[in-house]
């Protein structure tokens, strides 16, 4: 099979990783990817938003599966694009349609979803610009921490949570008429806070059938003790020690069953990996988010610890045949520590040469994943906020962490700088 997939960041060199040890791989590319997918793909610059030269590319290299990694194309409908050509019949798609991608592309429609289903999540309430008043009024019935969240696609970082009530009016308000996240807050949904532990479960279905994949728990502040601004993510590790074999039954049977049952009652085409961001309060799931494709740096840990061929395991899945498959879940842990660019989440320059790669000893247990990097002059550079995630597998969660620390000090790069502190919340 000739195998496009669709993004440039860590998820999408963690999956080219995987996918090119398939014998069924015949060629593989990556658009527009980065320096590590070059060890392992082809890659092909492109516009992940520009659908017709993604065409062109498909035409041009006999594509046979399509992988899209990022929330952007999924939500613009890249897979109704397809859908709606006959020349592309053949092709097997993985991620769902723009209808399906709107349980991403708006938390006020991912609501209304659970709601229908009876899937448990926070108490909340969608507002408008035109209706910034009544958020504020709304606002004073809630307990503080106050959550808002921006509507649409912030890259993760259209979360506030806040302990002051006239800073929260304010925020909304800012999130209204002042563009805080641009579109994604023309509309802003508040909602009760809940206090517990997160973790993500990640479920690959054909709409109808699923598999529940390993799950993880990642973090987000840039701060250790987990403080300061929201990230895209600064680390992960896998499995997750508080969720055990009865949480997960729960999880199951409250949050995953319904949420499938859901999709496949409302006739919606979903053929992909939906990532469900829980909070564990006291020993009951609530979801906070629903994510229509693998999340980073999650992937990092989750797909290393599948034993299936995953490109097989994603054509069953695209040709309606996922209950077919058994999985195989490595028992060992999974850590991973994002290296991040000096001044990330906020401004940061680019272009700074990483150095040490080539003195980590990849190996079975050991995977340097690379985010935002590119190859320059013959040198890896960095290309992004997030540059690269030092993955370790190990028997135990501290023996993974220890493993993965371990292989970031060869690498530097000028600002470098990790959280140092992942997992201490979990011993």
């Amino acid at each position: 099979m000739n195998v496009l997939i669709l993004g440039s960041g860590g998820r999408e060199h963690t999956l080219a990783h995987q996918i090119s040890k398939s014998p069924n791989c015949h060629k593989l590319f990556v658009a527009p990817g980065n320096a590590g997918t070059l060890l392992c793909a082809t890659n092909i610059e492109l516009d992940i938003l520009n659908f017709d030269k993604i065409a062109e590319t498909i035409k041009a290299n006999g594509i046979n599966m399509l992988i899209v990694g990022p929330e952007a194309p999924l939500v613009e409908g890249i897979k109704d694009y397809f859908d709606a050509k006959k020349e592309f019949s053949d092709l097997k798609i993985i991620g769902p349609s723009k209808r399906g991608a709107l349980l991403e592309g708006s938390k006020e429609r991912a609501k209304e979803f659970m709601k229908s289903h009876l899937v448990p999540t926070a108490a909340y309430q969608g507002f408008g610009k035109e209706t910034l008043e009544a958020g504020k009024e709304f606002l004073k019935t809630m307990q503080p921490p106050y959550v808002l969240k921006a509507d649409g696609l912030a890259g993760g970082k259209g979360v506030l949570i806040l302990d002051d009530l006239n800073e929260a009016q304010d925020e909304l308000e800012n999130m209204l008429t002042n563009n805080k996240f641009g579109k994604a807050s023309e509309k802003v949904v508040i909602e009760e806070f809940l206090n517990g532990i997160e973790l993500s479960v990640f479920v690959l279905t054909d709409g109808k059938n699923y598999l529940t994949l390993p799950n993880a728990k990642d973090y987000k502040r840039i701060g250790e003790a987990d403080t300061g601004l929201n990230t895209g993510g600064m680390g992960a590790i896998s499995p997750v020690p508080f969720a055990d074999e009865a949480f997960m039954r729960k999880v199951d049977e409250k949050i995953v069953k319904p949420s499938i049952a859901g999709l496949h009652k409302e006739n919606i085409d979903f053929t992909g990996f939906l990532f469900i961001g829980l909070m564990k309060v006291g020993d009951e799931p609530f979801v906070v988010e629903y994510n229509v494709r693998m999340g980073d740096p999650e992937t990092e840990v989750v797909i290393p610890r599948i034993k299936n061929d995953l490109l097989d395991v994603l054509l069953k899945t695209a040709e309606g045949k996922i209950q077919d498959v058994k999985l195989e879940v490595d028992p060992h842990y999974t850590a991973t520590i994002m290296l991040v660019s000096g001044g990330y989440p906020e401004a940061y320059e680019k272009g700074k040469v990483i150095l040490g790669l080539d003195k980590v000893d990849e190996n079975s247990e050991v995977f340097i994943c690379h985010a935002g990097t590119k190859k320059e002059n013959d040198q890896v550079v960095t290309n992004g906020g997030r540059v690269i995630a030092v993955t370790a597998s190990a028997n135990s969660m501290e023996n993974a962490l220890e493993k993965a620390y371990n292989n970031v000090e060869p690498i530097s790069f000028s600002g470098m700088y990790y959280r140092k502190d992942l997992g201490k919340d979990l011993v």
